[in-house]
């Protein structure tokens, strides 16, 4: 004898039973259900009214085994293909459905609806589903579906660039905007408009003479025209960057290092030069641009430091020359001076005298201070 099998069902729980594969009844909720095998295959499903999106394989089943009993336990909702769906729980959005969609929900405790929106009238969602999207309860419970909304999120002082199927449609300012990924592949790329400032670092660059230089150069730039930039090139910045590495190749590989180091704005000017040739009407603009460093390899630095200690030696030898030969002229002069007036030549003479008194501690003195003026200190010839 088969033994009675008895399943009992709590309140938001539902059930499904199968006999053979084949649906025979919904299980209302609270209810108690008895079976035996008697050599049949029974299988009794439960499910959860809080999750109630039905199975497609159950669904399939209950529109094709029990139609009447479809409209008792469940709600249909169906998609047009260019249509998407926004189905609602308590007037909260709690799934995005896709075109074409067909599907079957539990009745549950919560009051449940579908709004269709025109995918032919635009891809811009409206400023109300926008804000549904990002009230903070729906936060703690993910919209299903929400991957078909491209949600952009614009800062200050930046814009978006919208892309439609690779194309530019518009810009867009400061702000939160959305728009429909179905049917369409669409994109949104953040520009920022300020003033940027682009490092162009390590460039190895042989001069006209082979020495290998490594510069370092900062260029200070923004967009004139957004639209402009990203019609004529994908990625404006790269562009930039490149014509930078161009104009350094042109300023420092067509000169000698000498020439260089004796004119260090020539690479300042010629780049300027040749960003301004290039990049003329890809609306971007350099504000400035200079070489922040210049770095020689290690030989080079020693030859460039004997070089410098030389050329420092040889200014210090002409200073030296210089003025030892002002001083013999000062000392010519003086003698011619004296030579004709006696007056200036004893007091020269005095002068002498008293330099060499002050390192004398001890002075005798033999015939009068006369001998002393006249005889210790003589400039003049005899």
């Amino acid at each position: 004898m088969e033994k009675l099998i008895l399943h009992y069902f709590i309140h938001e729980q539902i059930g499904t039973l199968f006999v053979d594969n084949q649906l025979i009844q919904i299980i209302a909720p609270e209810s108690i259900v008895g079976y035996c095998q008697f050599k049949h295959t029974i299988v009794l499903g439960k499910f959860n009214l809080r999750e109630n999106h039905i199975d497609e394989r159950i669904a399939d089943a209950i529109e094709q085994r029990i139609p009447e009993q479809l409209t008792q336990f469940c709600l249909q909702m169906e998609v047009g293909a260019n249509q998407a769906g926004l189905r609602y729980e308590n007037d909260l959005l709690v799934e995005i459905l896709s075109p074409g969609t067909k599907r079957l929900y539990w009745q549950n405790s919560h009051k449940q609806h579908m709004v269709t929106v025109d995918l032919n009238q635009g891809y811009t969602l409206s400023g109300e589903i926008v804000q549904q999207l990002l009230q903070p309860k729906l936060r703690q419970k993910e919209v299903v579906g929400d991957n078909s909304i491209l949600i952009a999120q614009v800062p200050a002082y930046h814009v978006g660039v919208l892309k439609v199927n690779g194309h530019i449609e518009q810009l867009l300012t400061a702000g939160i905007t959305a728009y429909w990924r179905f049917n369409r592949e669409i994109s949104v790329d953040i520009v920022d408009t300020r003033l940027q400032a682009l490092d162009v670092a390590g460039q190895e660059i042989l001069t006209k003479d082979k020495v290998s230089l490594r510069i370092n150069l900062v260029a200070n730039w923004h967009y004139t025209n957004v639209l402009t930039a990203f019609e004529k090139t994908a990625c404006p910045a790269e562009l930039l960057y490149r014509e930078l590495q161009f104009g350094l190749r042109e300023a420092i590989g067509t000169r000698t290092l000498d020439e260089l180091l004796e004119n260090k704005n020539i690479i300042d000017e010629v780049v300027t030069k040749h960003i301004k040739e290039r990049l003329q009407g890809f609306g971007l603009e350099t504000v400035s641009l200079g070489v922040k460093d210049i770095i020689l390899p290690g030989d080079m630095k020693a030859i460039l430091s004997q070089v410098v200690e030389a050329e420092k030696s040889a200014q210090a030898n002409v200073i030296r020359r210089r003025e030892e030969t002002s001083a013999t002229r000062s000392l010519l002069n003086t003698a011619k001076v004296m030579e004709n007036n006696p007056v200036a030549l004893r007091l020269k003479e005095m002068e002498t005298l008293e330099r060499i008194a002050e390192r004398i501690d001890k002075i005798s003195v033999v015939g009068g201070l006369d001998q002393v003026l006249h005889g210790l200190v003589n400039i003049q010839a005899k």
